[in-house]
């Protein structure tokens, strides 16, 4: 799937300029008092916890990674007490080396990682390729792996097409880099520093001379700089990686990938070579509300469990399914999970581990996606209704979230113009537009996206077992869901100038709350039921 779009989860918009500021915190701020759909974070720990004690919730971010020595998260990392840090060996018996703050199961056993990979859609279509490739449509009526096959390959091909400028970008992004260096500066650059460069290089030439023309159009070197990097870094990868057949890098990892079921492999490296989305994820749930520093994240009485399990392009559904086993087996009561795709490989596998999460009583919150459309069964995984549907039991989990995405405007303007919806698969709103959260070394940005709605939810959630531990994951779902807020009248429908009721576009109908979640759970007695939000299921 096109990463612009979702595979990130990846995508991460980060804020340039608005017409209007948004205020400051804005997802912990209140409805009432504010007149920001926030959570109403700073008004349940005013009224409803102060003087109270919880209980210590681990909560899993399965990601493409965290910062563990951020300012406003290394107090509150998980520690694997069991595992004594940098010896080599695996001290609590649990299949993983050193794994101190969590794992990485997109690494090698030398410390290599994998940053880019592709899309889904290209794997399916490189392993459909051998079998297919060139063989006579008519003679292929009805075979629905071949209708895969054709569909996946058009979908390559054409962004193929699409994105070969890359090639000649290259070249230039390099030469550009060079010339910084050579210049042994990237801001203030001058038209006379340019004008006196002597390079041998001839590219770093002819790129001084390309950036003097556009100075001379008005243009500063820092913003035409600035746009290169920019166009280099959404072109290159879905050119040379998305959606590029012949570079697989699954090498670096080691493992037999056609094995679903094989468990121990990767690194302890929880961090990566690009955790600024991880990063941004763990400080919504719960960077560090005491510090003074940065922001203040959702939940107080958290651990963040890092599970570096998505690289630049789209996660696979093995290591996906294997990340949820970890958390689970390690101890985490709320898995979050901000990433999505538009095919799977093997969704046989993250079922499995889903019912695994629910067994343990685990609750998992998912993104959306940001792509401004209504979800389904076949445009968006992970999902939570099972593939192979069940002899006995439940079709789909009560253990699972799906969140879109507010902004903090109100009226017509609430829902993130770019969320994903849906009456029948996605439960709940929350807040998803302007947030500042940390990014590694110590940074901050402003980020919008599905991705960080969901861990907001997932910081409710870890209020709710951490204050009320009798609750089951199911009746956290449900409180989440029956207490939210409803508000009246339309909003625009993602993706178009539509004004649809908000009602429409999720289960609930509403927008998540912590203070509403918290007060309703403090009038519900051990394991009584709550109210639940039936999530209708209509197979393809």
């Amino acid at each position: 799937m096109n990463k612009v779009k979702w595979t990130f989860t990846f995508v991460l918009l980060v804020t340039m300029t608005f017409a209007q500021a948004q205020p400051e915190n804005w997802f912990n701020l209140d409805y009432e008092s504010d007149k920001v759909p926030g959570v109403s974070t700073e008004r349940m720990y005013e009224k409803l916890v102060q003087g109270k004690t919880g209980r210590t919730v681990i909560v899993a971010v399965i990601d493409s990674g965290v910062d563990p020595d951020h300012e406003d998260l290394k107090e509150v990392m998980w520690v694997n007490a069991d595992e004594i840090p940098n010896n080599g060996l695996d001290d609590d018996g649990n299949g993983y080396i050193d794994d101190i703050h969590g794992w990485n199961f997109i690494g090698g056993k030398n410390g290599e990682n994998v940053k880019y990979d592709n899309l889904e859609v290209t794997r399916i279509y490189r392993k459909l390729r051998p079998k297919y490739e060139g063989k006579d449509s008519s003679a292929m009526a009805g075979n629905e792996e071949y209708q895969l096959y054709l569909e996946t390959k058009k979908a390559v091909e054409e962004n193929q097409e699409k994105y070969k400028d890359a090639a000649m970008i290259e070249p230039f992004y390099q030469a550009l880099q060079q010339l910084q260096k050579e210049l042994g500066k990237t801001t203030d650059v001058t038209k006379e520093d340019l004008t006196n460069l002597e390079t041998s290089d001839p590219m770093v030439e002819r790129v001084a001379g390309v950036m003097l023309n556009l100075m001379a159009q008005g243009n500063t070197f820092e913003e035409v700089a600035s746009q290169i990097k920019a166009e280099f870094e959404y072109y290159y990868p879905r050119y040379q990686y998305y959606y590029n057949p012949d570079n697989d890098p699954r090498d670096i990892i080691g493992d037999d990938y056609n094995n679903s079921k094989e468990r121990i492999y990767g690194n302890n490296d929880v961090q990566g070579p690009d955790a600024m989305h991880g990063t941004a994820v763990a400080g919504a749930i719960a960077a560090d509300r005491d510090n003074d520093l940065g922001i203040k994240g959702v939940a107080n009485n958290v651990r963040i469990m890092a599970i570096r399990t998505v690289p630049d392009g789209d996660e696979r559904d093995k290591d996906v399914a294997n990340a949820i086993r970890y958390a689970v087996d390690n101890g985490a009561s709320v898995i979050n999970m901000s990433f999505g795709k538009g095919y799977s490989w093997d969704k046989k596998a993250v079922d499995k581990a889903v019912k695994y999460a629910a067994k343990k009583d685990v609750l998992l919150v998912h993104a959306a996606g940001n792509d401004g459309k209504e979800n389904s069964l076949t445009n968006n995984f992970p999902n939570d209704i099972y593939e192979k549907k069940p002899l006995f039991g439940a079709q789909s989990p009560d253990n699972w979230i799906e969140v879109g995405a507010l902004s903090w405007q109100s009226g017509s303007e609430t829902v993130a113009t770019f969320s994903n919806y849906s009456k029948k698969y996605v439960d709940v709103f929350a807040p998803g537009v302007d947030l500042l959260l940390p990014t590694p070394n110590d940074n901050y940005e402003s980020i919008n996206g599905t991705s960080f709605a969901a861990p907001i939810v997932a910081g409710t959630a870890a209020m709710l077992r951490s204050y009320f531990p009798s609750l089951t994951a199911e009746q956290v779902k449900s409180l989440i869901l029956s207490s939210s807020m409803k508000p009246k009248g339309k909003v625009k429908k993602p993706g178009s100038d539509e004004m649809v009721e908000f009602s429409k576009l999720s289960v609930s109908g509403g927008m998540a709350n912590v203070f509403n979640a918290m007060l309703k759970a403090s009038k519900t007695k051990g394991k009584k039921k709550v109210k639940k939000e039936k999530k209708e299921v209509i197979l393809p």
